[in-house]
């Protein structure tokens, strides 16, 4: 189980990080997105301690289904819901109501790996105290 720090932190980076892939891939985003991409981070992070030690390939398809999943209920909300229009993936092939289609969920496959790996990584970081070792007593630096 993850502390408060590090579900905070791994939400912020991913809150940045999430829009910042978008203005790069579509030079815009939405403030959903922050929330979706906190979120999402979150649960990558438990996702891949579950399936440590699971073949990549495995770690990748249930990331790309837990971050597909994540803007199918998002897209639903603020598009369908409350007629926001941030997307519209209605013209691409094998589509669900506009806002999910295969060619993301496969682009999603691909960053699953790195995401994780950046979540777990991110997590660990935030555990640590940050308090040098040698501040303990009986430690002194050599």
């Amino acid at each position: 189980m993850k502390e408060l720090r590090q579900v905070a932190g791994l939400f912020a980076l991913g809150s940045v990080g999430y829009p910042a892939l978008e203005h790069l891939w579509r030079g815009r985003s939405h403030w959903s997105m922050a929330l979706t991409g906190g979120c999402v981070l979150v649960a990558l992070g438990g996702l891949g301690e579950r399936l440590r030690g699971f073949p990549v390939v495995s770690r990748c398809l249930a990331g790309s289904a837990c971050i597909t999943t994540a803007e199918l209920l998002v897209g639903l909300t603020v598009n369908g819901h409350y007629g926001l229009r941030v997307w519209d993936y209605s013209d691409r092939p094998l589509n669900l109501r506009g806002q999910i289609c295969a060619g993301y969920a496969a682009l999603w496959f691909l960053l699953s790996a790195p995401a994780m790996t950046l979540a777990e990584k991110s997590a660990f970081l935030l555990a640590k105290t940050g308090k040098p070792a040698y501040n303990e007593p009986g430690n002194l630096p050599v």
